[in-house]
């Protein structure tokens, strides 16, 4: 019997070694798997290369993985923010590498590794420091980068519920990563507020279908104080 669900954060991240590279879903807090990244610091895996869309802001989430020092290199498409002072701290000491990627681009560069992509040209970044060192070339009279797919071994993503085979429905713009980063790891660890039986989710909804996911952890709903 196919059953995807794992009892507490320590199963979920199994085998996961130093040096990973992870995908972790969000945008700014939208979709950020908060408690899957809590079980990440937890778990004490270091030397990582993490990709999202932004580097941490404030305490929690990101910041909290950035603080503990075990993230060698982030490629985002938005660092800074009022509150990012730990990703500043960081890189202005040269603590960890920064590999800055057009939100779109990373979006894409994500798809592809899921889609089994090769690469892709996009006029995005060309002429600037971005596409330094890449191969560029004219296409019908315009000027195009190539750029690769980013491949990971694990990708943390937040889902509203989830079933046993691990299929997954979000919500609202909690969805924006989650869909892509999870076909293009090897393990994908979805975070859930509930789990449901087979059959209760209407399959027009289900937008990321269990073939994608590894394991599935049902996690507590934040209460409206801890939310703010």
């Amino acid at each position: 019997m196919i059953d995807k669900i794992v009892a507490d954060a320590t199963a979920a991240f199994s085998g996961l070694a130093d040096g990973a590279t992870v995908l972790i879903g969000g945008f700014g807090g939208a979709g950020m798997p908060d408690q899957l990244i809590e079980g990440l610091i937890a778990h004490g895996a270091s030397d990582l290369t993490i990709v999202s869309n932004n580097a941490g802001n404030g305490e929690t989430g990101l910041a909290a993985l950035l603080k503990a020092g075990r993230v060698k290199k982030i490629i985002c498409s938005f660092p800074r923010q009022a509150d990012s002072h730990h990703f500043d701290n960081l890189y202005r000491a040269g603590k960890i590498e920064l590999e800055l990627v057009p939100q779109g681009n990373l979006a894409e560069r994500i798809r592809a590794a899921g889609a089994g992509i090769g690469g892709f040209f996009t006029p995005t970044g060309y002429g600037t420091e971005l596409a330094r060192g890449k191969e560029t070339r004219e296409i019908g009279g315009r000027m195009y980068v190539l750029e690769s797919p980013i491949h990971a071994d694990v990708a943390l993503i937040k889902a509203e519920r989830g079933d046993r085979w691990g299929n997954l429905t979000y919500r609202k713009a909690a969805r924006n990563f989650g869909p892509v980063m999870a076909m293009a790891a090897r393990i994908t660890i979805a975070q859930v507020y509930e789990t449901v039986a087979l059959g209760a989710l209407d399959p027009e909804t289900v937008v990321t279908p269990g073939i994608f996911v590894t394991r599935v952890l049902k996690v507590p709903r934040p209460t409206l104080a801890e939310a703010a």
